[in-house]
């Protein structure tokens, strides 16, 4: 019998506050962490999995959905202090993980430094900054679409690119839940595709959003808004 936790983490950026919502998956033997927060997340995270009852100990694998400084953040911080464990991400998002390419939201913000204000700017370049300082990671297994594992429950991988092109989601077939990353949203309480602003190719991650209708879906959580329940199918067509 497999788990599945989902994990609340209220914090602030930039004097804003903000909420992600990491998964834990486990079963006897495994347990994975889907993402794994902003830098220095380590102990937040930690902090939220014991208070679900979680022995964050166990953990045996860390699947990051992409590459983006929130759900990468604290990685190599996990790796070293649970230096066991090993570290899954699509093929095309590990040079970015490793630190062999720069980072497709480094050179997005890179590419439109030109086109800002002079106050604008100087909030660039403290965002440039901090993307240069993620630490980077070697990635243990590499994923494609549908890749299967029968561990905690059996999980499907599902490549949704669009938000970013190495992108991806994971089926969770035991609870029929989808652990979707960047690929939805919620935002005033409906499902939505990530902004425009933040995803690199919108009509990518709209034939993503119609891939998903092949699934049996009872859930989606989404990193960004927590639990969707409401008309699955509906909402995923109305996008």
């Amino acid at each position: 019998m497999s788990k599945i936790n989902i994990l609340e983490i209220d914090f602030n950026f930039n004097g804003e506050s903000s909420t992600i919502y990491p998964v834990i998956l486990e079963d006897k033997n495994e347990m994975i962490l889907v993402d794994c927060g902003y830098p220095n997340f380590l102990n937040l995270i930690e902090d939220a999995a014991i208070s679900n009852g979680v022995n964050i100990k166990k953990l045996s694998k860390i699947i990051i959905t992409h590459h983006d400084f929130d759900h990468m953040g604290s990685l190599a911080e996990f790796k070293k202090k649970y230096p066991n464990i090993q570290v899954l991400a699509s093929k095309e998002d590990e040079p970015y993980i490793n630190g062999s390419e720069k980072s497709l939201r480094l050179r997005q913000a890179e590419s439109i430094y030109d086109s800002l204000s002079e106050l604008e700017k100087e909030n660039a370049e403290g965002f440039h900054k901090m993307l240069e300082s993620i630490e980077s990671c070697n990635v243990d297994i590499c994923l494609k679409d549908s890749d299967y594992f029968d561990f905690c429950g059996g999980i499907e991988i599902i490549s949704t690119p669009g938000h970013m092109p190495g992108h991806i989601s994971i089926y969770h077939k035991e609870s029929k839940s989808l652990i979707a990353g960047d690929a939805l949203v919620i935002e005033n309480g409906e499902l939505v595709i990530a902004l425009p602003q933040y995803t690199l190719d919108m009509n990518e991650a709209r034939n993503s959003v119609k891939k998903l209708l092949n699934y049996d879906i009872d859930r989606i959580i989404c990193y960004h808004g927590g639990i969707y329940t409401k008309d699955i199918t509906k909402s995923l067509k109305r996008i």
